[in-house]
């Protein structure tokens, strides 16, 4: 016999859904924040300088508005931005090995193939990050995920 299957209703899945709305909304407003600035930092310095810089500053800004208003965390401090360094250094290096694997297989690809792969790869480490934010680096102390099955079904379902 076995127990039936964990489905998460609207009570526990409007959380989880809330939280990645209010993930995409901070880190996008911060992006598009980080661009505009780079566009205007761009012909004062050098623009691997300022890209740097305004890349560090807008990490920062965007981990402490997913601290406060994405999962609304109580954590506060430098090991959260150092974590949420880390995950942003790993979309990094999974959007640049998409975009390798595709000048790999392709020459000279075009425009739009390097911005389909590019923005594909940095929608697949979004939702990569967004959960190792929300698991890892904003946990609730000693608490599991809002939408996690409760810990009677885990047993049940073995």
């Amino acid at each position: 016999m076995t127990a039936p299957a964990h489905r998460p209703n609207q009570r526990t899945t409007w959380p989880l859904v809330m939280a990645f709305v209010r993930f995409v909304v901070c880190g996008g407003g911060v992006g598009l924040a980080s661009s505009g600035a780079l566009v205007l930092v761009g012909d004062r310095a050098p623009l691997l300088l300022a890209n740097a810089v305004i890349t560090v500053v807008s990490t920062v800004l965007a981990t402490e508005l997913h601290s406060r208003i994405s999962f609304r965390s109580e954590r506060r401090g430098w090991r959260i931005h150092l974590q949420s360094g880390l995950t942003v250094a790993v979309s990094y290096a999974f959007t640049t090995a998409a975009l390798l694997v595709l000048h790999s297989g392709r020459s000279d690809p075009s425009a739009l193939a390097e911005q389909t792969v590019y923005l594909s790869a940095s929608a697949v480490a979004g939702v990569g990050r967004f959960a190792l934010l929300r698991v890892v680096v904003f946990a609730r102390p000693g608490t599991t995920m809002d939408t996690a099955p409760a810990k009677s079904a885990l047993v049940m379902a073995a």
